[in-house]
């Protein structure tokens, strides 16, 4: 019988953590669509296709929404690159490749979107550490390669400035050209 019990509070819990998926991966998509002033917990219901309330259910704030979602955001560059590395990828390759991705077709709303939520944290603190998560990441690519403080630092910005500029500019990102720019900076070459 507590088996039973505890099978049918697992199904639940897991049905319960699909759901909340469900709901920052709409999160995302709102901002990707119409921006951060566009996040509601109706039109993220409305999004996800769940009743309103189940937005609320499980974000009872806007900032609880926008969190989540720079969450998700963040996290899933840190578990690629993560990911690169473990296949032995050169880490300033995985970087130089995730910065190309900002900008092309697949990757453009997601990008800008990321960018209004980090942008956002200026004005929210509670955005960010979450926020640092991307400033944190290229850090310890870059540190992997040279100790010299101005370099990382130099990389960071590079790293984030090419982002920044292909979207600006609507353009696509050379591969080749990013890493050179990158290891450049980190006089690696």
């Amino acid at each position: 019988m507590s088996g039973e019990v505890a099978e049918k509070t697992d199904g639940r819990r897991a049905r319960g953590e699909r759901r909340r998926s469900e709901i920052i991966a709409a999160t995302l998509r709102v901002v990707e669509r119409d921006g951060v002033a566009g996040v509601t917990h109706r039109a993220v219901a409305r999004e996800a296709e769940v009743p309103a309330s189940s937005a609320l259910y499980y974000f009872a704030t806007l900032d609880d929404l926008l969190v989540a979602a720079l969450t998700e955001a963040a996290d899933s560059y840190v578990h690629r690159l993560r990911e690169l590395v473990e296949a032995g990828e050169d880490p300033l390759d995985g970087l130089a490749g995730m910065v190309t991705d900002c900008a092309d077709a697949a990757g453009r709303a997601r990008s800008l979107a990321e960018y209004e939520l980090t942008l956002l944290a200026v004005r929210r603190p509670v955005l960010r550490p979450i926020a640092r998560k991307w400033i944190d990441l290229m850090t310890e690519v870059a540190a992997a390669y040279t100790d010299d403080p101005v370099a990382i630092r130099a990389a960071v910005a590079v790293a984030d400035g090419l982002c920044m500029e292909a979207l600006l500019e609507e353009r696509p990102l050379d591969f080749g050209q990013v890493r050179a720019v990158l290891r450049y900076v980190l006089r690696l070459d």
